[in-house]
């Protein structure tokens, strides 16, 4: 068969000519096109894409030896990051507002996914937050302890009262 004309080199490596225009030019025009006006929706649209751009890169370099199995992941990371870029879905801040805000906005329940109980030795007591209080009330007394958790309460008033957060819940992009 004869040499491939120009349109069936374009189809075949859509994946390879596309992705970059979608992933990195597209945006970063965006950006500094964000950049020179005075709303903040733009800004906020924008880096939360690059955010989230960055957290597929480190997956993509984390797993390629994995995705080089799948030979539609071009395709899937096409879609989705045109899901994430194109204003007329708003993906980017979907994702974020829906998955990375309340993850990043609630450290307590980060570090609960994370707490592995520290054992002395197999036969020991689970070392969980009720032994660690029980214990501290032994050594310290159950006033010192009420103290602490009133500290504690203080604390976490204090931050959200003086607008500790990052972002309002109530903001919409």
């Amino acid at each position: 068969m004869g040499s491939p004309n120009f349109l069936q080199v374009v189809a075949k490596n859509f994946d390879v000519l596309a992705l970059p225009l979608v992933t990195l030019v597209y945006p970063l025009y965006a950006s500094i096109k964000a950049i020179e006006t005075r709303s903040s929706n733009d800004d906020q649209q924008w880096l939360t894409y690059w955010v989230l751009y960055s957290m597929l890169t480190l997956f993509e370099l984390t797993f390629a030896k994995v995705l080089e199995l799948f030979p539609i992941w071009p395709y899937a990371k096409l879609i989705v990051t045109c899901w994430l870029v194109l204003p007329h879905f708003n993906g980017a801040a979907y994702v974020y507002r829906r998955f990375i805000r309340p993850f990043y906005m609630n450290p307590q329940s980060a570090s609960t996914i994370w707490y592995v109980p520290r054992k002395k030795n197999i036969f020991s007591k689970q070392d969980d937050i009720l032994t660690a209080a029980e214990k501290y009330i032994q050594e310290h007394g159950t006033e010192e302890f009420a103290r602490l958790v009133t500290k504690a309460e203080r604390e976490e008033r204090y931050k959200r009262s003086n607008n500790y957060m990052i972002f309002d819940d109530d903001y919409i992009y």
